[in-house]
């Protein structure tokens, strides 16, 4: 059984990656009578899934990207991106920055409003040479008000609908970012970050892990390259599990195992991309394609095997006076099987088409997103916003810069 797309993977891999068998028992109370069956047998296909995959999809939420241009685009700025978003993307990018100081942040909702996330960061040019700078990012994944039935039966076998409890389960990242140029001429520069990440469901369980990425990038005047290694280091998550005795013996009675603590490890993930940029009077074009190299090959992958794969995305914006954008990107690129077709195996090519726009008012850029225009790759729509601010330096009477 292959997942079916890059989305479907992140939404399997958040609920289940932690420990598949503990949501076997959650919501189903929550939900109707007639669907109970169903939700069963996908959330035991889910768990299979993810049981034979479980080194493959670890921390899939810090893969999912921040800001509302980049979306617009499917991601396709590690060659280009000069903002505070460069902290996720390519730190290597903090270094373009157009303000000495630079806050962004993003909230949306993915899979039809199941899970909320929201990003923050904040960027900072610093005084000396080499155009040095720095940011800070937090992310935050998380479903909230998640029924909990493993208490719904007591001791004595009734059942107590007041013993339903609601919890979340969220997943943090703190990214601590520091880029400078590598010469004179300022169109080399290189980036690093530092990351902590702490992830958690209710109070059964929680997990800490660190881990470090490295970026580049080389502009020209028409032409930019980047690359960006995340976890070069290797990222390990520690889980821990705490379980009242209740609720093993709940575990133990309906034949699943008990969790324990255990680690995750998530591998090196290399992304290339190169950018053609140009203006013509008030218009300004740009163009991105980027290759997303890592361990998680799926048997849908296009360009995949089972330990290996190479996903291409692709992402072009035209702006006017440098006021208006207008943006679209293609991913996600698979080859599916047709569920229609019994007989015989026959695939088919999908892929997620995204578009965008962004307004530049002043010192303020608003951005918008839309993922997965018309349903065509099949998976939830969701719409994203994002605003990043630009704080200017400080100017004396005479016109000089205030440090």
């Amino acid at each position: 059984m292959s997942v079916k797309n890059w989305y479907h993977i992140k939404y399997i891999n958040y609920y289940y990656n932690m420990n598949p068998k503990l949501f076997l028992k959650i919501n189903i109370m929550s939900i109707s009578n007639s669907m109970k069956n169903l939700l069963l047998v996908i959330l035991v296909s889910f768990s299979f899934i993810q049981n034979s995959t479980a080194q493959k999809f670890v921390n899939e939420f810090l893969n999912i990207g921040v800001g509302a241009r980049a979306h617009g685009m499917f991601g396709s700025v590690v060659a280009h991106v000069d903002d505070a978003t460069s902290g996720y993307w390519n730190p290597a990018g903090l270094t373009q920055l157009n303000a000495p100081l630079q806050i962004s942040a993003m909230h949306t909702n993915w899979f039809g409003g199941i899970a909320n996330y929201d990003y923050l960061s904040i960027a900072k040019k610093f005084k000396g040479e080499r155009n040095a700078a720095g940011g800070f990012t937090i992310i935050r994944m998380g479903v909230d008000n998640i029924p909990n039935t493993l208490n719904l039966i007591g001791p004595d076998g009734t059942v107590n609908y007041d013993r339903i409890t609601t919890f979340s389960t969220s997943d943090y990242a703190a990214i601590l970012s520091y880029a400078r140029d590598l010469n004179a001429k300022g169109n080399l520069s290189v980036g690093g970050n530092i990351k902590v990440i702490n992830r958690s469901i209710g109070s059964f369980g929680t997990a800490w892990g660190f881990g470090a990425d490295i970026g580049a990038q080389w502009r020209g005047e028409k032409l930019s390259f980047g690359a960006s290694v995340r976890d070069i280091t290797t990222t390990f998550n520690a889980w821990s599990f705490t379980l009242t005795e209740e609720e093993k013996l709940t575990f133990q009675k309906t034949n699943n195992d008990i969790p324990v603590s255990s680690t995750e490890v998530t591998l090196p993930r290399l992304i290339v991309g190169a950018a053609f940029h140009t203006k013509k009077g008030k218009m300004s074009y740009l163009a991105e394609a980027d290759l997303n190299i890592s361990t998680n090959g799926t048997e849908a992958g296009v360009f995949s095997s089972n330990k290996f794969a190479v996903d291409p995305t692709v992402g072009v914006e035209v702006g006017f006076a440098d006021r208006v954008f207008v943006r679209a990107g293609v991913g996600n690129i698979q080859s599916v099987i047709n569920p229609s077709v019994i007989d015989q195996i026959e695939r088919s090519l999908e892929f997620q088409p995204n578009i965008g726009m962004g307004l530049k008012l002043g010192r303020l850029h608003v951005d918008y997103a839309l993922t997965n225009i018309g349903s065509v790759s099949g998976i939830l729509v969701s719409h994203i916003f994002s605003l990043t601010l630009d704080f200017n330096a400080r100017v004396s009477k005479e016109g000089a810069v205030i440090q």
